[in-house]
C-alpha cells in the first residue's frame, strides 16, 4: 500500500498558508457541480481512477489555496498556495483538436438546429458526446494517457492534492460555463458559434447566405426558402400537428412532431371543454 508524503513520520502533516483573494469552490458540501455535463466530468475521471482521489482537494480548493486558474487551449493552469513560502504550479494537459477535426464536429452540430439552440441557450446538449464519437473524437478524456498532470510539489502520488483541488475548480468551471470545455479542447465559444454559422449556410443560395448585400440577393429577397405548406385545419379528428408535412428536425433525438403532439392534445381539450 503506498504512502502519502502526510503519512510518513518523517513528514508531519503541515497546514497551508492562507490565501486572501484565492479561486473558492462555490459549494461548501456534497457533489461537485450540479449539471450534468460536470458531472460527467466527474465521471470520467472516476473511471480514470482520478476522481477518487479528488477528496484530497476539497478542502483546499474550499479553503481558496489555489490562487490562479486558467483555460486554454490544450492546458490548464494554475497556481496554489501550499505549506510552503513559494505556491506550487499546477498543469494539467490535454489534446487540443486541430481545424479538421473541428471542422467536422461544427458541420455536425450546425446540422441540428436543437444543438444550435442548445448552445446559443448557453447549455451544453445532452447527446453532444455523440456528436464528438460520430466523428472519430472524444469530448472528454477517454483514458488516463490523453491527460498530461504536473505539480511541482514533493508530493509523490498523481494527483497530488493541489492538482485534486485544481481538478476540483475546473468541474465547477466547466458548471459555470460549458464552452470551457469546449475551449479546452481548442475552440472559444465566438469562434464555435460563428463556424457553425457558416457551416449551416454552406450550399444555400445568394438569398440565404447571412452578410450578403442586399444589391446582390435583390432579385430572390421576398422568395420563400421553401414552399410554404397549405394551412390546414384539424378534421376527423386528426391532430392539426399529424397533419404537417414530414419535418427534418428532431428535438433531443426526438421527432419535432412527437415533441409538440403533447401541446396539442393540451389545446384540443381545453378548446373542447370551453
Amino acid at each position: 500500500m503506498s504512502r502519502r508524503r502526510g503519512d510518513s513520520p518523517f513528514f508531519p502533516p503541515s497546514k497551508p498558508l492562507q490565501v486572501t483573494g484565492g479561486v473558492k469552490a462555490k459549494s461548501v458540501r456534497g457533489a461537485i457541480g450540479t449539471s450534468w455535463w460536470s458531472a460527467r466530468f466527474i465521471e470520467v475521471l472516476e473511471n480514470l481512477g482520478v476522481g477518487s482521489r479528488l477528496q484530497r482537494g476539497r478542502n483546499y480548493a474550499r479553503r481558496g489555496q489555489v490562487i490562479s486558474l486558467k483555460i486554454d487551449a490544450g492546458t490548464t493552469l494554475a497556481s496554489v498556495q501550499g505549506s510552503r513560502a513559494r505556491p506550487y504550479r499546477v498543469r494539467i494537459g490535454i489534446t487540443a483538436f486541430d481545424k479538421t477535426e473541428w471542422a467536422a464536429v461544427e458541420e455536425a452540430l450546425a446540422s441540428n438546429a436543437w444543438f444550435v439552440a442548445t448552445l446559443l441557450a448557453g447549455e451544453m446538449p445532452a447527446d453532444i458526446e455523440d456528436v464528438f464519437t460520430e466523428v472519430g473524437l472524444s469530448l472528454f478524456p477517454r483514458n488516463a494517457d490523453e491527460l498530461s498532470l504536473d505539480c511541482t510539489c514533493p508530493d509523490w502520488e498523481v494527483p497530488c492534492k493541489h492538482l485534486a483541488a485544481v481538478f476540483y475548480l475546473l468541474a465547477e468551471q466547466f458548471d459555470e460555463d460549458p464552452f470551457r470545455i469546449l475551449a479546452w479542447r481548442g475552440r472559444e465559444r465566438e469562434d464555435l458559434l460563428g463556424r457553425m454559422h457558416e457551416a449551416a449556410d454552406d450550399g444555400g443560395d445568394a438569398g440565404a447566405r447571412a452578410g450578403a448585400p442586399l444589391t446582390e440577393v435583390l432579385d430572390a429577397f421576398f422568395e420563400a426558402p421553401a414552399p410554404v405548406p397549405v394551412r390546414r385545419s384539424a378534421v376527423g379528428g386528426t391532430l392539426l400537428v399529424d397533419q404537417l408535412p414530414p419535418v427534418d428536425v428532431t428535438v433531443r433525438s426526438r421527432p419535432l412532431a412527437e415533441v409538440l403532439r403533447p401541446a396539442y392534445e393540451a389545446l384540443r381539450t381545453s378548446t373542447d371543454h370551453d
